[in-house]
């Protein structure tokens, strides 16, 4: 006898789950990021205009097909066209598995020394003599020594691996077994989680956005933010990235919503969920970008009345200048006076005069780990009863990441608890528990001296081109192999409700239109890039150098966009050798 489906307990359970996995890392760390590089409100634009085309279409179509079929992505695929499989969905999401939670390991890192007075991050070290400041610490910063010595202790270069640093790897450790406790029992615990995950870091967002607005130099980040800068809008990029932060957002083509969507109702109104889920998603980008560049505006202005401070110092201590003579205002002037004035004494503290501009401030560009784990904690390192700011903020970091993990592993879990050959060979937390285990083992490998140079190939190339061929393939199967016209009456079946016109035009036409478009743009970057490179830590320089990537590496970035797209190509070939094969061995039969 066949096993019923476990159901989302109701309808709100599931968005609660889509939203507590669609809303993740990427809308706090990369959405402000293509603000700041892509025209500030003007980039708005693009974005809303891609959620319309592209982001609720696809996200109604993922989540359709997983009601429809109740089935994980594998066995979904398959009842499609028996030349699909969701093999490369599980492939991606278990790449993404393997390196996304060291993200929470992170996150747990910086919690537990949230908690000390002051924060360790907030001031360099002494040397080894007690004589001064260590002198990495010094000619970085505090926060960035910190991130790059004390929790990656990272190499100079990828060719130097190291070893296995055993705090990080006690934080892996424990952030997956939060997320074994959370998957243990499918639905059933992943369903209360969810509600936490989902709702938690909103708490913390609108408690920092009070917090940000009422920081000093908040509103230079907010002008920053809101004022348009329309050139950009004819800038090819932007429409580029526009799209890819809507795709990749809304976690497209990992098999996980489908998962989610396999345990509702058949009647479940998904469309209305797709809607939901896509506006929530977007909302949160454009929230936590509020937040952000409050925070940012308020960084930017510490650091620029700052270096006046230091420069306006020095000039008064040379020149003999009155206190408080020299102002944000007169500085300028003041500096060209005495350089015509007093030209050889004037040349001898030339070098030491930096040039302070708040425009060039805010107009750092950070995104990913140095936006989340460097620029984050310059600015809470400043804020009165910074323990508090940092307790919150890594919490939130962890809501969100965990959240993300759930969708991750489900996408995994769900095809391998459907299959009948191990679902009756080992109950489902056991199955939970290995997937775990191999991913926490292999995850080991980002917590060496040199992780963070691995970490930075996965989150670049694991899934970027797959993902686009994935979601292409799905589109075109749905609308060209099982029909458009056989899957619109599926959906008025089982919803009792007719599929517009609208989601038939960008699921026929548009977005598939749209992906090639992307997958041609990001395959002809790759080309003319030439030489890959990455961003290696010198210490003796205190910042980031580039370097080559050294051809393991290159061949290591070649095997993970491989081992996912050839999935499609070589299990459609497979199953076509099988079938007429079968058909060789009948002929001779009849």
């Amino acid at each position: 006898m066949e096993k019923t489906r476990p159901l989302w307990s109701n309808p709100l359970q599931f968005v609660f789950a889509c939203i507590s996995y669609a809303v993740g890392l990427g809308n706090v760390w990369r959405f402000p990021y293509l603000c700041q590089m892509y025209g500030g409100g003007s980039f708005l634009v693009p974005y809303i205009i891609m959620l319309i085309v592209e982001g609720m279409p696809l996200l109604y179509l993922e989540l359709a097909v997983g009601q429809r079929m109740r089935q994980g992505s594998i066995g979904a695929w398959r009842t499609i066209s028996p030349y699909l499989s969701g093999i490369a969905s599980v492939v991606v999401s278990f790449f993404l598995s393997m390196y996304y939670n060291v993200i929470n390991a992170w996150a747990f890192w910086y919690l537990f020394h949230s908690f000390q007075d002051p924060l360790p991050w907030s001031v360099c070290p002494l040397n080894g003599n007690h004589t001064g400041y260590d002198e990495e610490c010094e000619k970085a910063s505090s926060t960035q020594y910190f991130w790059y010595r004390k929790t990656l202790n990272i190499s100079p270069s990828l060719q130097e691996n190291g070893g296995v640093q055993w705090e990080p790897a006690l934080c892996l450790l424990l952030a997956w077994l939060v997320v074994y406790l959370c998957i243990l029992r499918g639905t059933e615990s992943t369903g209360k989680v969810v509600y936490f995950t989902a709702s938690l870091p909103y708490c913390v967002l609108i408690i920092y956005l009070i917090r940000g607005l009422t920081l000093h130099g908040a509103t230079n980040g907010l002008m920053y933010m809101f004022t348009p800068k329309m050139e950009q809008l004819a800038n090819p990029k932007a429409w580029v990235n526009a799209a890819t932060q809507i795709f990749f957002s809304l976690g497209l083509g990992f098999g996980s919503l489908i998962a989610f969507a396999s345990y509702n109702e058949p009647s479940n109104n998904c469309q209305k969920h797709a809607i939901i889920v896509s506006l929530i998603n977007s909302f949160t980008s454009i929230f936590a970008s509020i937040v952000t560049f409050s925070i940012y505006g308020f960084k930017a202005t510490f650091n620029y009345e700052n270096c006046l401070k230091k420069v306006s110092l020095l000039l008064t201590n040379t020149f003999d200048l009155e206190d408080g003579f020299l102002t944000a205002s007169n500085l300028e002037q003041v500096k060209g006076y005495l350089a015509s004035a007093y030209p050889s004494k004037y040349s001898e503290v030339f070098p030491h005069i930096k040039n302070c501009s708040l425009e060039s401030e805010l107009d750092t560009a950070v995104q990913g780990t140095g936006l989340a784990f460097i620029v984050y904690t310059e600015a809470i390192k400043n804020m009165e009863v910074s323990q508090l700011w940092s307790v919150l903020y890594f919490f939130m970091l962890l809501m969100l990441g965990i959240g993300s993990m759930l969708g991750n592993t489900a996408a995994i879990l769900t095809p391998l608890t459907d299959s009948k050959i191990i679902s009756s060979h080992l109950p489902k937390e056991a199955i939970s528990g290995l997937v775990c285990l191999v991913n926490c083992a292999i995850g080991m490998v980002f917590t060496m001296e040199a992780g963070n140079y691995w970490f930075d190939i996965f989150n670049d190339y694991a899934a970027t081109l797959s993902l686009l061929l994935i979601v292409l393939v799905e589109t075109i199967a749905v609308c060209y192999v099982y029909g458009l016209r056989r899957f619109e009456s599926d959906l008025k079946a089982m919803t009792g409700r007719a599929v517009s016109w609208y989601w038939k035009v960008m699921w026929a036409g548009v977005s598939p239109l749209l992906i090639v478009s992307l997958f041609v743009f990001y395959l002809s970057d790759y080309i003319l890039t030439g030489t890959l490179k990455y961003q290696a830590w010198d210490a003796s320089q205190g910042q980031l150098v580039t370097k080559d990537y050294p051809a393991y590496a290159l061949a290591v970035i070649g095997l993970l966009v491989a081992s996912s797209t050839m999935c499609i190509p070589l299990v459609a070939l497979g199953t076509f050798v099988l079938h007429h094969l079968k058909r060789g061995d009948a002929a001779p039969m009849a």
